[in-house]
């Protein structure tokens, strides 16, 4: 019987998944493109770290430039919707700063999660408060990726970034999606139907087991694709019936990998992903 599955989307790697080699940012470019990934998400606070080391940003952006791997994301944490409004201006002016740094670099997007404290931020005002934010990261270059977070007391499930996104009064606003967050938080994946593939700005990858239970499980109990009990297929299947063929970024905090080096686990990965991730053809 004739296979016709295929895999429609771009793949990238979380900086995440390596963090146990303690590998240096451009080291996590360069096993990314060498285990055939096309893009890369980094996090803000290694690139403080390789800055305040003596690197540079167009020296790593030629890294990238030469291995062929675009820096398609960062994962950043300021306070963009606190409730206290000293608090959110400061968010602001640390998200002007990483974000000016990520356009140097040639990142395009920055997630943009519920940090801080937002527990009695209503949805209304997390719209408004996002809507500043997108005026200052367009500005600038980069475009915020609204992400909801399982554990957040605000902004927990997809229908709660669906509505911030339409109340932002922004028609084209961009939300990251997470399957372990859309489980963790009670999100139905029957959810996804309300999306259009262009308001989708990545997709976080990974799965989860049946046990620890939903209430106790935690991000470094994540799995690769294809190993947990996630609906990964019918997830793939939503997606790409939503238009959507951007990249998918594979998102572990997996602590240890015993004897593996890290270009095994990242090549682990990409297959993971795009066997788990393949839709109807």
């Amino acid at each position: 019987m004739n296979d016709k599955r295929t895999f429609p989307f771009q793949t990238a790697l979380n900086a995440s998944t390596l963090f146990p080699f303690k590998l240096s940012v451009p080291e996590q470019v360069r096993v990314a493109a060498e285990a055939g990934f096309a893009g890369i998400e980094l996090w803000v606070s290694d690139l403080d770290a390789y800055v305040a080391e003596g690197g540079t940003l167009p020296a790593l952006r030629a890294v990238a430039a030469d291995a062929g791997i675009a820096v398609v994301n960062a994962i950043a944490f300021f306070p963009w919707a606190d409730a206290d409004a000293t608090t959110r201006e400061h968010g602001l002016a640390q998200a002007e700063r990483e974000m000016r740094m990520l356009a140097e670099l040639g990142c395009v997007a920055v997630a943009a999660p519920p940090f801080g404290n937002v527990a009695r931020v209503s949805l209304t005002s997390m719209a408004q408060h996002f809507a500043h934010l997108a005026a200052l990261a367009r500005a600038i270059g980069v475009e915020p990726y609204l992400e909801f977070w399982g554990r957040a007391q605000t902004l927990s499930r997809l229908s709660e970034a669906l509505y911030v996104a339409m109340e932002s009064g922004l028609p084209d606003a961009k939300l990251l999606l997470d399957p372990f967050h859309m489980y963790t938080g009670g999100s139905e994946l029957a959810s996804l139907a309300y999306l259009n593939g262009a308001n989708i700005g990545i997709v976080h990858v990974n799965d989860y087991p049946a046990a620890p239970a939903r209430e106790q499980i935690s991000d470094a109990e994540r799995v690769f694709p294809g190993e947990g009990v996630a609906p990964t297929h019918a997830l793939a299947g939503l997606l790409h019936r939503a238009g959507y063929h951007g990249y998918l970024s594979l998102e572990l905090f997996i602590e240890t990998y015993q004897n593996q080096t890290a270009l095994e686990v990242a090549r682990r990965g990409l297959a993971a992903m795009q066997t788990a991730y393949t839709v109807e053809g």
